[in-house]
């Protein structure tokens, strides 16, 4: 973990909320949108992260400075509201290179924390299982081994050689060697982890279960609909990353199981080494039946477009292939007019409020139908000892009506095709009419064997 990060983790656990300037580079002139938008968010985060904003300083430009990412005028204003409220941490909004990093370490009196080591920090304080932790600890140290730098001494060129090293091998190669080497260890062990997962995935699905991811932008209350539909009790804090483990959980509609995974949020310029450490976790989506995207209805037009997009982009990188339907949360703190609005903007999508119970049967009778398309009506008979393949068929089928008589009990339902396949056994051909008999006499050949 980079020093910076782990002071600032060391002070949070104390108690302490460091005092934190935040300096960003924005394109445009002063008081566009799009610097409300970066603003509020790296607050968000600092906030989530425990930390105090006090100050923030922004320079209007279209690049950042490639050396030390702010202007000399700049810089020197950064280091004058440090001073002023008397801030411990200086937090950019963008992500520095090492260089830009050690030109403000020069300038300022404070740590320095760019916006992927602040998201990490976020990571580490709200993993708590242990896959979670190596997850987080893994992107960490990936993020390190690009920070590591050295003062280019030279080596000894005594013992030159295949396989063979110098006396004057740098500390800098040393630590960039047990970097690499606890980097292959953690990566192994969540390999192992997921294999496990795997295993519990695949189980899942030859039952036949729906299976149904969460995702989208965080603090949209991924983690409240769970909860409003499975009863799972997930921690729902108003906090960026609140949750990070994934979570699966069955509820049951129409005679029907579903099972509901939330996975980890996504946000703006997430981390790349966040996305490939946390990549088993986001299984979840590329393997779902149905992606539910869930978006926050309270934000205004323009920034619901830029976390849709940002939500597009993050599961096209992980693979996710998967149909989506978009569900808008949160309705219960925007008006009817807006309301209006982005029904028309988004006929498709189901509008709820999660915390509230509002629209969740709108929701599950969306999925049901999105999951009957693919369903076929059934006609069973179980003979009484088959107690366990009715059990099964009960979690496995849709619209399920039994009647009992004395061979055994009659099932009509509907079942996905891989799983009326599995019960062809069992199955019943419907009894015509005796209308219908008549009509198909009358159809038959005169030369025809009403026998065969």
């Amino acid at each position: 973990m980079p020093v910076s990060a782990e002071k600032i983790l060391d002070t949070g656990a104390t108690q302490v909320r460091p005092r934190t300037v935040v300096f960003a580079v924005v394109p445009g002139g002063h008081g566009e949108p799009g610097e409300d938008e970066a603003l509020a968010e790296i607050k968000e985060l600092l906030r989530s992260a425990d930390m105090e904003w006090v100050a923030d300083v922004i320079q209007h430009r279209e690049v950042p400075n490639p050396h030390s990412y702010l202007g000399k005028g700049k810089m020197s204003e950064l280091k004058a509201a440090i001073a002023e409220n008397q801030a411990a941490v200086a937090v950019c909004e963008d992500d520095l290179t090492p260089a830009q990093v050690a030109a403000v370490l020069d300038a300022v009196d404070a740590d320095v924390l760019d916006r992927t080591e602040l998201i990490l920090t976020v990571f580490s304080k709200h993993a708590h299982s242990l896959e979670g932790t190596l997850q987080v600890h893994l992107a960490q140290l990936e993020y390190e081994l690009t920070r590591m730098r050295g003062k280019g001494l030279v080596m000894s060129r005594l013992g030159a050689g295949v396989d063979m090293r110098g006396p004057g091998e740098t500390k800098l190669e040393v630590d960039r060697r047990v970097v690499r080497r606890r980097i292959q260890t953690l990566r192994r062990r969540i390999e192992q982890m997921a294999r496990t997962r795997r295993t519990q995935r695949a189980r899942r699905l030859r039952t036949g279960v729906p299976l149904i991811a969460l995702a989208g932008y965080t603090n949209a209350g991924k983690s409240t609909l769970l909860n409003a539909l499975t009863d799972a009790h997930v921690s729902v804090q108003d906090r960026l990353f609140e949750t990070l483990d994934p979570t699966s959980r069955s509820f049951r509609y129409r005679d029907r199981d579903y099972v509901l995974t939330d996975t980890v949020g996504f946000i703006r310029k997430l981390p790349h080494q966040l996305v490939d450490a946390f990549a088993s976790t986001l299984e979840e989506t590329t393997l779902a039946d149905v992606v539910l995207v869930v978006a926050d209805a309270s934000l205004e037009a323009p920034e619901i477009a830029v976390r849709e997009k940002t939500v597009a982009d993050v599961l096209h990188r992980i693979g996710s292939t998967a149909p989506q339907i978009v569900v808008f949360n949160k309705i219960d703190k925007v008006d009817e007019a807006k309301l209006h609005r982005l029904r028309a903007l988004y006929p498709e999508a189901v509008f709820v409020a999660a915390a509230k119970g509002v629209g969740l049967d709108d929701l599950q009778e969306r999925l049901a139908r999105f999951f009957d398309r693919a369903l076929r009506p059934v006609r069973l008979l179980f003979p009484y000892t088959e107690a366990r393949e009715m059990h099964r068929l009960r979690g496995v089928a849709s619209d399920v009506h039994e009647e009992h008589t004395p061979d055994g009990v009659v099932f009509e339902a509907r079942l996905p095709a891989a799983e009326a396949g599995r019960y062809a056994r069992f199955r019943l051909e419907p009894e015509l009419p005796d209308e219908e008999l008549a009509e198909e006499d009358d159809e038959r050949s005169p030369d025809e064997d009403p026998h065969g």
